[in-house]
């Protein structure tokens, strides 16, 4: 009897258990691979979501920065529509950027791409795809790759000692007493003046100042710079697309004069070259613009749905744009932090000193031994990467990022900004220390495989001109240091307010006073 009562209470409690453990079981299935979504902030509105969180006094990376302090390295904010996925620790900008590299590789549409970039044939704003991967390989190959840059680094030396030799020029000019007296100089003009120079002779031939003259010449620079601008202003109809027929701002309008008056300067300069080749006339080292002619077979072979002509011009005009400001910013920011760290300074002169002496000019070889001067552009792009925001990306089709689920069309910022100056990799991160990339950090580089410094991105979407950049900052800043003597008026600090744009640049101008500082005739070399 007890045996027959035991069996049918195992019986009943096996019929009882079993639909609990069946769904204990489907229930431990889906917490183990839950569709959890990313920490939200608080604060989202309708509509707008946390729009206005990014729109106040604070920059955004800053902003992004402060929300990271509160709700962790990764968090979802909604940008009026759009959801944007904000990751800020080294390990999570890896497991998006080259874990899931394949699906954060588009770039998402705006106002901005439509107008000033062609409609998305810039290929630094087109989809990923065969277009994309042709432009750039074409790109990289005949532009970027470190042969050409050899073969090309007469242009940068050329045009940084003219620009040296004006300064010159215009201190004997101006100083009553050629030995004491200084200049003031506006550097930051100066600086992007260069890099525009160097940047547009190798896609034209020429610079901007040997096509154009007097207001002509004004009137296309302003351009060009007004580019920079729009493109990185914030433009509410970004956020909020069914305000865009409002075109609050005029950001449409101003956008569209823009696209058309640089869609001139590039006409003109396609239309010589066309010119030039028709009739097989020589023209010396083929410039970026007759490669582009010269390779017209291969978007003939394989299709790309644009004219040819658009094509070329976009395709300039992202080189361009990649080859000018982020250099520009780069700099500007560099002399801002030696002229506020004098002693840094003293050291990157001193080593200036000792590796090429005052005998003769600093030259291309020389930047491989000058160790302190390369740990000075590493420091600041630590502390000032010209993007603080990596430009954003966009997922082609859900995925999990550190267990939470993103879904396709997301966009991903990579705060950079925060990732550079994180306390668990960099010991006082707030601080301007070269030394570091000589002693703690000496194998850390800037070319998107060490995760702690990626100011030029990493993975497919990484920016192709790393090379031409170093290059480019190194040699100018160390000509100008071997060159002059520098200092603020009055030794004052150097203003350091960021200003966000397409890059963060410094907001006020960098006014300095040069003095020549080796003899007369070294700085007549070209």
């Amino acid at each position: 009897m007890e045996n027959h009562l035991l069996v049918k209470t195992c019986a009943f409690a096996t019929l009882f258990a079993l639909p609990v453990l069946v769904c204990c079981v489907i229930w431990s299935r889906g917490r183990s691979n839950p569709r959890r979504r990313p920490p939200e902030p608080a604060g989202s509105w309708p509509l707008i979501g946390h729009l206005r969180l990014l729109v106040g006094s604070q920059l955004p990376h800053v902003a992004l920065a402060n929300l990271a302090d509160k709700y962790g390295p990764i968090f979802q904010i909604k940008i009026g529509v759009h959801p944007v996925l904000v990751v800020s620790n080294w390990e999570l900008a890896k497991e998006c950027l080259a874990q899931n590299d394949k699906i954060f590789v588009n770039r998402p549409r705006t106002l901005a791409v439509e107008q000033l970039a062609y409609n998305s044939v810039m290929f630094g704003f087109s989809p990923y795809g065969t277009y994309w991967r042709e432009m750039r390989k074409i790109v990289t190959l005949n532009l970027l790759s470190n042969h050409r840059l050899e073969q090309l680094k007469h242009v940068r030396i050329f045009e940084v000692r003219i620009a040296i030799k004006a300064l010159h020029d215009k201190w004997r000019k101006s100083s009553k007493d050629a030995t004491s007296n200084g200049i003031l100089v506006e550097l930051k003009h100066w600086i992007g003046n260069i890099n525009l120079n160097i940047i547009i002779r190798l896609v034209a031939g020429k610079t901007l100042w040997e096509f154009y003259k007097g207001e002509e010449y004004d009137h296309y620079h302003a351009a060009i710079r007004t580019f920079f601008e729009l493109f990185g202003a914030f433009i509410i109809s970004d956020a909020l697309p069914f305000l865009r027929w409002l075109d609050i701002g005029g950001y449409r309008k101003n956008m569209k004069r823009t696209a058309k008056q640089l869609d001139n300067i590039l006409q003109g300069w396609l239309e010589e070259h066309k010119r030039v080749h028709s009739f097989g006339e020589a023209n010396g080292q083929q410039d970026f613009i007759d490669i582009m002619l010269d390779n017209l077979h291969i978007a003939q072979e394989k299709p790309f749905n644009f004219e040819l002509d658009t094509v070329i011009k976009s395709t300039c005009l992202s080189v361009i744009l990649g080859g000018t400001d982020t250099t520009t910013v780069t700099l500007t920011w560099a002399l801002s932090l030696l002229l506020n760290n004098p002693h840094v300074l003293k050291k990157a002169k001193d080593e200036l000193d000792t590796i090429v002496g005052k005998e003769r000019l600093v030259n291309d070889s020389d930047m491989k031994n000058l160790v302190y001067l390369q740990a000075i552009i590493k420091e600041t792009m630590r502390l000032y990467p010209a993007g603080p925001l990596s430009a954003p990306r966009e997922a082609i089709s859900d995925c999990y990022i550190s267990g939470y689920h993103v879904s396709a069309g997301t966009r991903l910022f990579v705060n950079v900004h925060k990732i550079h100056r994180d306390p668990q990799v960099w010991s006082d991160p707030y601080e301007f220390h070269p030394e570091r990339f000589i002693t703690t950090h000496k194998h850390v580089d800037v070319r998107g495989q060490d995760f702690e410094l990626i100011p030029f991105g990493s993975g497919r979407r990484i920016c192709p001109g790393i090379s031409f950049s170093l290059q480019s900052m190194t040699f100018i800043l160390a000509n100008l240091l071997q060159m002059f003597e520098i200092t603020t008026p009055s030794n004052k600090q150097v203003d350091l307010t960021e200003e966000f744009g397409l890059t963060s640049m410094k907001k006020t101008p960098l006014e300095v006073i040069l003095t020549p500082c080796l003899s007369d005739e070294l700085y007549g070399e070209e």
